[in-house]
């Protein structure tokens, strides 16, 4: 059921991100009164899932969910179609059009999934408002995996600086180590005192590339009471933080319950650390479970930023710039050999696992309008066959007068789909290794 969840998530996902990327091209087209001979949501060679003619338009779905695409009329597109060239040119026809009409059909599906994105972004806001945890609230530092001592951390360290920005959002700390050019210096607050790390690039690439890198760093547990239940305990107040039991010392919130459950029937020296900052010496006797009578509180709680309906427009519209830049840097990052990005390309298998195994509304409309947005940037590029690739053959034009010939243009296609079934190939095939292999 979990996984018949996530595909569900997926392909529903798709459909909207592909449905609104081609009825940009479909919107502008019939604007400048271009007709469209297909609209089809996925891929129909030799055949599709259903079809229906509506005017010149032909609607359906096809069966292989690599895509979509618009069919226009006069125009060399990944369909190959070359009949029209025979006939003479119709005043309906994308290639009688001037340029800047052609240039904006173009970009018309990458400009509607950014808009979908802010879209997203300023409902997720208006509705949920935008929930952090943020670092300023990480009192008691942070563990670090096997990796992050590997890089200098030690435990109960609280980061205050990346590269001398103070960052506040804690998932911004991950995302600021792993996407990096370059050496990361980091200010942690240890002991007290400020000690400066520099995070070598190597290691860097080291972490990014193990599983479960993302939870490099934890939240220290500490033993903060909330309340007080036994009578025998009654020295003890609420917000008192337990800061050691007998010998153990400086230990988290679980490493305590289990002392004490081995201490049972006993009496234990506490050390308490009171509101007023005063330390205490307490003894108190430990019960027959393993417990001294107190109910533990929970030290930390999540940020939210509410927003009225104004308020979450400019919001969404700044959240998607935020992520254009962030996916755009990592863009960067794939095509220089040092960074190994490359290597973590995804497919369809690492595009579907980011989904949950169960159904919220919140996250997968997160993961849709990020998803929206990496279908712009990706169809941005100028690649022969993406949008970006017939865009900046228009551009070309628009500045030399100049029409790129239809034999180079055709070339240029066949180069394009060559890349994008190279690029295909590769991310799924970095998918089966890793799921399957490695």
């Amino acid at each position: 059921m979990d996984i018949l969840i996530k595909i569900i998530q997926f392909f529903l996902c798709f459909t909207i991100l592909i449905g609104i990327h081609e009825m940009g091209h479909f919107i502008m087209a019939r604007v400048f009164r271009i007709r469209v001979e297909k609209f089809y949501i996925f891929f129909d060679p030799w055949f599709s899932l259903f079809k229906f003619r509506r005017g010149n338009t032909e609607y359906g779905l096809g069966w292989l969910p690599l895509g979509g695409y618009v069919k226009i009329a006069g125009m060399i597109d990944e369909s190959m179609d070359k009949e029209y060239q025979k006939q003479a040119v119709q005043p309906w026809e994308f290639r009688a059009k001037p340029a800047w009409q052609r240039f904006l059909v173009m970009i018309a599906g990458v400009v509607m999934n950014v808009l979908l994105a802010v879209v997203i972004y300023c409902g997720i806001c208006y509705t949920w408002g935008d929930t952090y945890f943020s670092n300023a609230d990480a009192r008691w530092g942070y563990n670090f995996n096997e990796s992050g001592h590997r890089l200098g951390f030690h435990d109960g360290d609280r980061i205050l600086r990346v590269d001398g920005e103070e960052v506040d959002n804690i998932n911004e700390i991950v995302n600021a180590l792993i996407l990096t050019e370059g050496d990361r210096k980091v200010v942690v607050e240890r002991g007290g005192e400020q000690v400066a790390l520099t995070l070598p690039l190597g290691e860097l690439i080291a972490m990014r590339q193990e599983k479960g890198y993302e939870d490099f760093l934890s939240l220290r547990i500490p033993f903060l009471i909330d309340s007080v239940v036994y009578d025998t305990a009654s020295a003890l107040r609420p917000g008192d933080e337990v800061v050691a039991i007998n010998e153990l010392q400086d230990a988290e919130y679980p490493v305590y319950q289990q002392y004490l459950k081995a201490h049972a029937g006993q009496q234990v020296l506490l050390t308490v650390l009171r509101a007023d900052g005063r330390t205490e010496e307490l003894t108190v006797p430990v019960s027959d479970e393993g417990r001294i009578g107190v109910v533990a509180a929970s030290p930390y709680t999540l940020r939210t930023q509410h927003y009225t309906f104004w308020e979450s427009i400019p919001a969404g519209i700044r959240k998607t710039g935020q992520v254009i830049s962030s996916y755009w840097d990592q863009l960067k990052m794939i095509v220089q050999p040092k960074t190994k990005m490359y290597e973590e390309l995804g497919g369809f298998i690492a595009i579907g696992s980011i989904f949950p195994s169960e159904w919220n509304w919140e996250d997968f409309w997160m993961k849709t309008a990020f998803l929206s947005i990496i279908l712009a940037v990706m169809n941005i590029l100028p690649i022969p066959g993406l949008d970006g690739g017939h865009a900046i053959f228009t551009f070309w034009e628009m500045v030399t007068r100049r029409k790129v010939s239809d034999k180079v243009l055709e070339g240029a296609q066949y180069v394009g789909l060559v890349i994008i079934l190279f690029l295909l190939l590769y991310a799924n095939g970095n998918d089966i290794y890793r799921f399957f292999i490695k």
